[in-house]
């Protein structure tokens, strides 16, 4: 089967690609550095011929509220056209757990208009909402610092490990569309200031945490329902523990 991975460079891209090509699959990681561009619509056509199933991993090179929804709303409507013309029997997008509950923030205004514009595209589709990514804590944790110290909420998450994140985007490749959004989470949920204050500890990072209900998680106020699921998801099998042991060294 001819698979078409958007953003098939990136961090989840990649481990997708590797994954499905183990399988057996002709899999092209499609990216601007390999001619293939949705905000252009360069080499779009030449990649989707012939394509089954496409996963759009690709993620805004900015955060900054007008260019990340012009970037999404951009992509998605280049992207699913030209999939229209190919025929593509599957469209399969990353999005995030909560992204319908924090529209006061820009980026997730930006992947809720990816997810209207998919559900009204007409063509098969699978829409996939992941919890935070572990290897995200350290970007959390720099956009909550003042100084020496991380203000950020202690609302839960349930982090999950990027590796778990390309098993599920592979087995969801190569899975009849579910026409609705299916949910993927970590094994462990914790308070988010907590759980930063640790990654911090591991790291020797000398930065100490502060619980701040008020604190912004990009743009938006969270609860304890914002960033977890309880929608039956798909857990992965990785701990912080053991992601961290195998994916960091401490400086």
């Amino acid at each position: 089967m001819k698979i078409v991975v958007i953003g098939g460079t990136g961090l989840i891209g990649s481990k997708t690609v590797e994954r499905l090509r183990k399988r057996g699959h002709d899999v092209i990681a499609a990216s601007p550095n390999s001619g293939v561009n949705t905000i252009t619509g360069e080499g779009l056509a030449e990649a989707l011929s012939g394509t089954e199933v496409v996963l759009d991993l690709a993620n805004s090179p900015s955060f900054e509220d007008k260019a990340v929804l012009e970037f999404f709303e951009t992509s998605g409507r280049n992207l699913l056209a030209a999939e229209k013309l190919a025929g593509v029997k599957h469209h399969i997008a990353l999005s995030v757990v909560g992204t319908e509950r924090l529209q006061e923030s820009g980026y997730f205004r930006g992947k809720l208009a990816q997810e209207k514009l998919i559900k009204a595209s007409g063509i098969p589709y699978t829409i996939v909402h992941s919890t935070q990514f572990m290897e995200f804590l350290g970007g959390i944790a720099q956009s909550g610092t003042v100084g020496q110290t991380v203000h950020l909420s202690p609302a839960y998450v349930q982090p999950i490990a990027s590796d778990d994140v390309a098993d599920a985007m592979a087995d969801v490749a190569l899975s009849a569309p579910a026409n609705a959004t299916l949910e993927i989470a970590g094994p462990e949920r914790a308070r988010l200031s907590e759980l930063v204050a640790r990654y911090l500890k591991a790291m020797k990072d000398p930065r100490t945490t502060e619980a701040d209900v008020e604190a912004r998680y990009f743009g938006a106020r969270l609860n304890d329902r914002s960033l977890v699921s309880d929608n039956n998801p798909r857990l992965g099998s990785i701990t912080f523990e053991q992601w961290f042991a195998k994916s960091i060294q401490p400086t």
